[in-house]
C-alpha cells in the first residue's frame, strides 16, 4: 500500500493545534487546491482527499487520541488489518471528491453544495452568439432569447399550494438524509444516504401548487440584453452573472456562460489586435510607385507605396487595427502587396515592354536562398 504522510504534516501544524488552527489549516489547502481552480488536476484533487482524510480524523476528539496513541492502526482498519494493529472501531471512509466537499461545506467539485433542503444556486445556461467582424472589433449589443427556469410566482418557489406548507419529513427529521450503521470485515461503518422518502429535499409537500406541480420553478422564455465589449476575440466564454436558472431554496440564481464566435470577413483577417489585408497592384505601380485607396475598419484611407516595390511586402497603418479590449487605443493595420502579372498582351503592349526590357539590359538577379529579400 502507498506510503501515508503524517496527518499533522499534511495540514502543516503542530500536535498541539486547536480545532480553529486544525480548521483554517484545512480550509487553506481546500482553496489552493479547488477543483474549480484546477480542473483535471489529478493532484489536486489527491492533496484535497489527504487534507480531507487528515481533518477529518484530527477535528474528532476520539480519534485523534486514537491516532496520537496508535497512529494510523488506531484509526484505519484496512492498515490496521495488514499491519497486526488496533482494530475494531468505527471509520466511515471516504467516497469520491464530491463528498469530501460536502463533508466540510465546500460544496462539490463543481463548487456547489448537493444538498436539497439548503439554499442552492440555479444551473448555468450556455449558450451561443455569432458577430460580424466589425461587431467584434468595435462592440455591439446583442438581445439574447433565454429559455430559463424562473421562481414560481404563485407559490414563490415554495411548491406549496396557496395557504398550505410543506411538513417537515418525518424520517430523515429535515436532514434530507439517513445515516444507518454496518458491520464489515473491517469493523462498523457508517453509511449515509438520501433519503428515499423526501428525496433529499427534507420537506414533503402534500398539497402541491397547481402553476408548478410543486417544483417551486416554472420555464420561461426571456430576452436578455448584453453588451459586447469591443475588442473582443473568437471563442471567448463571457459569464452574465445572476441570469441563469433560479436557484433552489432561495439560492442565488445561476449564470449565463455565453461564447463568442466571430463570422470571417471578405478582406480581412485578424491577429490578435492587427488586421491583415492583402491589395493587388500592377507590374508598374509596384516599378514606379503609387498612392492607393485601401478598405480599412473605418473606410477608405489612402497610402502611398514607394518605387521600387515588391511582390510580399508589407506596410503599416497605424491606429487602424482592432480596439485593445477594455483599454483605450488601436492596433495597426498590415497592407501586404501582391504584384499582378497581366495573362496577355495586344500587339503594342509587348513592344513596350521589349523595349523596357532592352533599356534594362535584361538583367536579372542573381539566384539566392529561396525565402531571401535582398
Amino acid at each position: 500500500m502507498a506510503e501515508k504522510r503524517d496527518y499533522y504534516e499534511v495540514l502543516g501544524v503542530s500536535k498541539t493545534a486547536t480545532d480553529e488552527e486544525l480548521k483554517k489549516a484545512f480550509y487553506k489547502i481546500a482553496k489552493e487546491n479547488h477543483p474549480d481552480l484546477h480542473p483535471g488536476d489529478k493532484e489536486c484533487e489527491q492533496r484535497m482527499k489527504e487534507a480531507g482524510e487528515a481533518y477529518e480524523i484530527l477535528s474528532d476528539k476520539e480519534k485523534r487520541a486514537k491516532y496520537d496513541q496508535f497512529g494510523f492502526a488506531g484509526v484505519d482498519p484496512s492498515y490496521a488489518s495488514q499491519n497486526g494493529g488496533y482494530g475494531g472501531f468505527e471509520f466511515s471512509g471516504f467516497g469520491g471528491l464530491d463528498d469530501l466537499f460536502n463533508m466540510f461545506g465546500f460544496g462539490g467539485s463543481g463548487g456547489r453544495s448537493r444538498s436539497k433542503n439548503g439554499p442552492r444556486p440555479g444551473e448555468d445556461i450556455r449558450l451561443g452568439v455569432s458577430l460580424s467582424f466589425e461587431e467584434a472589433a468595435f462592440g455591439c449589443d446583442k438581445a439574447l432569447n433565454v429559455s430559463r427556469v424562473e421562481q414560481c410566482d404563485d407559490c414563490n418557489g415554495t411548491g406549496c399550494a396557496k395557504g398550505s406548507n410543506a411538513e417537515t419529513c418525518p424520517d430523515c427529521h429535515g436532514s434530507g438524509y439517513t445515516v444507518t450503521t454496518q458491520r464489515t470485515l473491517l469493523g462498523m461503518s457508517r453509511v449515509q444516504s438520501e433519503c428515499p422518502r423526501c428525496h433529499g429535499k427534507g420537506k414533503i409537500v402534500k398539497d402541491p401548487c397547481p402553476k408548478c406541480k410543486g417544483q417551486g420553478r416554472v420555464r420561461r422564455q426571456r430576452t436578455v440584453n448584453v453588451h459586447i465589449d469591443a475588442g473582443i476575440q473568437n471563442n471567448v466564454t463571457m459569464s452574465l452573472s445572476g441570469q441563469g436558472n433560479a436557484g433552489y431554496n432561495g439560492g442565488p440564481a445561476g449564470d449565463i456562460l455565453l461564447t463568442v464566435s466571430i463570422r470571417p470577413h471578405e478582406l480581412f483577417e485578424r491577429d490578435g489586435t492587427s488586421v491583415l489585408c492583402e491589395i493587388p497592384i500592377t507590374v508598374t505601380q509596384a516599378m514606379l510607385g503609387a498612392e492607393l485607396e485601401v478598405p480599412t475598419l473605418d473606410g477608405k484611407a489612402k497610402f502611398t507605396i514607394p518605387a521600387g516595390t515588391q511582390h510580399g511586402d508589407t506596410f503599416r497603418l497605424r491606429g487602424k487595427g482592432i480596439p485593445y479590449f477594455r483599454a483605450h487605443g488601436r492596433g495597426d493595420q498590415y497592407i501586404t502587396v501582391a504584384v499582378t502579372i497581366p495573362k496577355s498582351l495586344n500587339a503594342e503592349q509587348r513592344e513596350l515592354v521589349k523595349k523596357l526590357d532592352a533599356t534594362l539590359g535584361g538583367a536579372a538577379e542573381k539566384p539566392r536562398k529561396f525565402g531571401r529579400k535582398s
